[in-house]
């Protein structure tokens, strides 16, 4: 017998059997009860079939909002951060004197945790805090705003907080990106004469192809779960106009609501699963191509 064959597949079965008892069995459960009435209000627990997802894809249902807000957030929050991560890369990928210096400033906040950073930026973004007060010492109180409180400002407000943590690490998969592309493409483009936004097209974004859809993925993966920075933020406020799937899944638990909770993280689940599979695909078929 050829021990070297065995213990690949042998070695597997603990971390499987743990996979299958944390994740797996909690999953199809909480699939389960998401067709049932379960609450903290009743001993008893029907099964009511599609009665709560009907409840949340009613269009006129605070629910279904949590679905639009979670994927507004997805879509916004890449464009503000992949776009900028990718100038900021190309800029420090030039040779710079201190650029390592400038790549660990922009990094830095990636480190933090979501909790810190709410804390610190709900400070800053009160309406007696720094933006606002430095806003008012240079002459410029008119533009004061609450800006966490206030429907016209808030989701700008999670946006720039969420890009300012989270630029530095889109950065950072795009120069080691860039580092990949061979130096004698630019180097011909130079002598053809081609501009920076010609190199960009032609050279830069189709070499760049698989850290773009490394952040994409990443970034619409963190998008469907976002729940830390806007709990901390705004805890779904004003009112419920910020609230997202995962602060639905928490408060309705919160709430005693366990049928809808498990309703609503169970379309979180699926819309990942079907997300993943259509990047991965696209990854693999990508890799293929080049």
């Amino acid at each position: 017998m050829n021990l070297n064959k065995i213990y690949p597949q042998y070695f597997i079965f603990p971390a499987l059997a743990l996979y299958i008892l944390l994740f797996i069995i909690p999953g199809l459960i909480g699939i389960y009860y998401s067709f049932t009435d379960w609450n903290r209000y009743s001993s008893e627990i029907n099964f009511i079939g599609l009665e709560n997802y009907k409840t949340i894809f009613n269009a006129g249902s605070s629910y279904f909002s949590y679905i639009y807000n979670t994927l507004r957030f997805t879509v916004v929050s890449n464009i503000v951060k992949i776009i900028p991560a990718l100038f900021l890369a190309i800029f420090l990928s030039e040779n710079l004197k201190g650029e390592n210096i400038h790549r660990a400033i922009l990094f830095f906040p990636s480190i933090l945790s979501y909790l810190v950073i709410g804390i610190i930026f709900r400070s800053i973004l009160h309406p007696q805090g720094l933006v606002n007060n430095i806003l008012r010492t240079v002459g410029l109180g008119f533009m004061a705003k609450a800006w966490l409180a206030d429907p016209k400002w808030v989701w700008s407000s999670i946006y720039a907080v969420d890009a300012w943590r989270g630029i530095g690490y889109v950065m950072t998969i795009f120069i080691a990106g860039l580092h990949s592309i061979p130096r004698y493409y630019y180097e011909a483009a130079d002598i053809d004469g081609a501009g920076f936004f010609q190199k960009l097209i032609h050279i830069t974004l189709p070499m760049l192809r698989p850290a773009i859809t490394v952040n994409l993925v990443f970034g619409i993966t963190y998008g469907l779960r976002v729940f830390d920075i806007i709990f901390v933020l705004t805890n779904g406020g004003p009112g419920r106009m910020t609230e997202v799937i995962n602060t639905g899944v928490f408060k309705e638990f919160a709430l005693g609501t366990y049928g809808i909770g498990s309703a609503l993280s169970t379309i979180l689940f699926v819309f990942l699963g079907f997300i993943s599979i259509f990047l991965v695909r696209l990854m693999n078929r990508r890799e293929i191509e080049l």
